[in-house]
């Protein structure tokens, strides 16, 4: 039966839609960062001439082979509150530590999670790209005097934007489809909604809710907005990058 756009206006009237909006804002934003943030770091130490440099490299993509249910299930019995690591939190100070009852808990537990994951994706093209850069830049700008956190943003940050960029639009993207599988292992969306991200939404009210209708109005609105995400990405920040003549 046609009803028009009677499912988006059910959809944009739902309070629990906009609450995981927000929830998948959060979630995309800090897994885009945590990953982002300390693949770099890892990049810019094995960047340097260290002894074993080739085993530390190799031990660092290592874990992007591993499937996100199989990351999901490591991770939910190190933050056990019971047996996990984190259990002398709660023998110390009790019920500080719970993300199967507190909804803090369980984002922060998931978004560990999931940048784990990507860390590895993001450290190669970090590495790959810091590598391409001629190092005689950087000598030039040590016998200048500058120093090493000088060099970085003035030398190597510059000439790594381009690679930055593209992992940006590649982080971004992913936070709001590739986190279903973590989640669906860790959390289901719980607790109370905590991390009921929107592609986990889709499911849930799709195969577990049987609202078929809904759920394809759902997804028509998450590709959308990752498609609108992805144009103010390249309008307001691709054009701040430089690249290489």
């Amino acid at each position: 039966q046609w009803v028009g756009l009677d499912n988006f206006r059910e959809l944009f009237a739902s309070p629990a839609y906009y609450d995981s909006t927000f929830v998948t804002l959060i979630f995309a934003v800090s897994t885009t960062v945590l990953s982002m943030g300390l693949a770099l770091v890892l990049a810019i130490f094995v960047d340097r001439a260290v002894r074993g440099l080739v085993v530390y490299r190799t031990a660092l993509m290592w874990p992007y082979a591993v499937a996100a249910p199989a990351a999901a299930v490591a991770f939910q019995f190190i933050f056990q509150p019971g047996v996990g690591f984190f259990a002398f939190l709660n023998d110390i100070w009790p019920g500080l530590w719970d993300p199967n009852i507190d909804g803090l808990d369980a984002m922060i537990m998931v978004i560990i999670a999931a940048s784990w994951k990507s860390i590895t994706y993001n450290f190669i093209f970090f590495l790959a790209g810091m590598q391409a850069i001629p190092p005689s830049f950087v000598e030039a700008a040590a016998l200048d005097g500058a120093g090493p956190i000088r060099r970085f943003f003035t030398i190597v940050f510059p000439l790594l934007s381009p690679t930055f960029f593209f992992l940006l639009v590649i982080n971004v993207t992913d936070s709001f489809t590739e986190g279903f599988g973590i989640i669906n292992v860790m959390t289901q969306g719980g607790p109370g909604g905590a991390t009921n991200i929107l592609v986990y939404k889709v499911y849930q009210d799709g195969f577990v809710g049987l609202d078929l209708s809904g759920s394809s109005a759902q997804s028509v609105v998450l590709m959308g907005l990752v498609v609108f995400l992805t144009i103010i990405q390249f309008r307001w920040i691709e054009r701040r990058i430089q690249y290489a003549e």
